[in-house]
């Protein structure tokens, strides 16, 4: 694995058996040890698939701030937003179109003194059964919460990110999805969201904190056409561009969920 030098690994280096069959993020194997695959197969896990499992304005800046330009993030209610760390300026929304829907969509919004500036709106898809707060392996669900994103890797080259990024061919991922479609590229470009995980690994580090039972290899990853086992997925050029804006100086967060849960 080859560790961009760009920024220090902050975490100890992971060792891994680059494996198809055995990867577990969100799409490795069926039988993989513990990840939150991204597979698109309604019936029963296919073969090869995987699961792998964000303040406040500035004082004025409500009188100043534009229209176009929110000074709260939109669709999040008190609950969620409270949960989002002070020192949060970069928050991904990703936000499921109803409780049981794998489609949603993705925005990153960037904090500026007029308040949150929105990027633009990507499609996306999450879990084949939608989203739960009690997130387990193999439920077929992704984890609701806010979560930091400090980690990233794939099986191609650094596309420019300033986070730490692994290059590493244990990226590698086939086998076809719940729809049928072939997942080889899905592990191209990686974010690790930080669900029971540790931080400042690679996202190959299957370290699972609060145990395996509570999943894990939850990314955000290239999107194959299909519901995943657990992560968010994005076109190509779509999480190149997400890769390439995210900084870890400024404590990049996703906040995920269906709209009702993320709106309390």
């Amino acid at each position: 694995m080859a560790r961009s030098t760009r920024r220090p690994h902050r975490g100890r280096h992971v060792a891994f058996l680059a494996l198809a069959a055995t990867l577990i993020g969100c799409g490795g194997a069926q039988d993989a040890p513990q990840a939150a695959t991204v597979a698109q197969d309604t019936r029963s896990p296919a073969p090869g698939t995987t699961q792998a499992r964000p303040g406040s304005t500035a004082a004025g800046a409500a009188a100043s701030a534009s229209p176009s330009v929110p000074t709260r993030l939109p669709g999040l209610g008190p609950r969620t937003l409270a949960e989002i760390p002070e020192n949060a300026r970069q928050v991904v929304i990703a936000t499921g179109a109803d409780r049981k829907s794998p489609r949603s969509q993705v925005v990153l919004y960037r904090r500026t003194p007029m308040g949150w500036e929105p990027g633009a709106t990507w499609p996306a898809h999450n879990a084949l059964k939608g989203w739960t707060d009690n997130h387990h392996a193999d439920d077929l669900r992704s984890p609701i919460g806010v979560f930091a994103l400090t980690d990233a890797g794939g099986r191609l080259a650094d596309p420019g990110t300033e986070l730490p990024y692994d290059r590493s061919q244990g990226f590698t991922i086939g086998g076809t999805g719940f729809e049928g479609e072939p997942l080889a590229g899905s592990f191209d470009y990686v974010v690790a969201i930080n669900y029971n995980r540790q931080a400042g690994t690679s996202p190959l580090d299957w370290t699972r904190p609060l145990g395996a039972e509570k999943g894990g290899g939850i990314w955000l990853h290239v999107d194959h056409g299909g519901p995943t086992h657990g992560c968010v997925s994005l076109a190509r050029n779509n999480i190149r561009e997400l890769l390439r804006a995210l900084d870890p100086d400024q404590h990049p967060v996703i906040v995920m969920g269906d709209a009702q849960s993320l709106g309390r």
